[in-house]
């Protein structure tokens, strides 16, 4: 099924985020209409929500899923706090995944763990995302820093080449240790894995 080059958002905060208005997924949305495109943006707060928010984003044929949410070393939560483990995240995000790319706002949620279950179970090409613990006000400017690059470059299909370099790029901006894991046909556990750190 051909896809669309534009992105969805599932946003679940925590309530004291939820409660000071730190929608990160707004601010993305906003960048994102500037840029001529058509942002999709579902905030959710429990479990069942979160399913059908990644149901509806399988159906809008989009390419990019941007998923902002808290997180802990075992998986995401909730706004009401379900958690929702990397296993079952893959299980969630398996039908609607493949041959797309995943976008993660979430504190220290990409690594390994993670991406043993998500790449593999859901043939995406890529997970992206902060490896370490990082403010409101960084992932504000570092997501919209990385969406304008990925669209003034080119419009269209986004190529591994382009973002990992758009990447390196935003995170040696925003002194942020980004994690990129990437589909791969060669290694038995079927990903690569590079991690984008400031240079210099």
């Amino acid at each position: 099924m051909a896809t669309v080059p534009d992105v969805f958002i599932i946003e679940s905060l925590d309530p004291d985020d939820e409660g000071n208005g730190r929608f990160e997924g707004s601010v993305v949305s906003h960048v994102l209409r500037l840029h001529g495109k058509n942002p999709r943006y579902s905030y959710v707060r429990t479990r069942e929500q979160f399913e059908q928010a990644a149901l509806d984003f399988g159906t809008s044929r989009y390419r990019y899923l941007h998923i902002s949410a808290h997180a802990e070393p075992e998986g995401m939560c909730t706004t009401n706090q379900d958690e929702i483990d990397y296993d079952e995240l893959a299980e969630i995000l398996a039908p609607h995944l493949g041959g797309r790319r995943l976008f993660l706002s979430a504190c220290s949620m990409v690594h390994e763990d993670m991406a043993k279950e998500i790449i593999p179970k859901t043939g995406c090409y890529s997970v992206v995302g902060p490896r370490e613990d990082i403010p409101f006000t960084t992932a504000a400017v570092f997501w919209p820093a990385l969406y304008h690059l990925m669209f003034t470059i080119k419009d269209t299909a986004i190529s591994h080449g382009t973002l990992k370099e758009n990447l390196l790029r935003v995170s040696d901006l925003f002194d942020t240790e980004i994690g990129y894991f990437s589909k791969s046909k060669k290694l038995k556990r079927g990903y690569t894995s590079d991690i984008m750190k400031r240079r210099g």
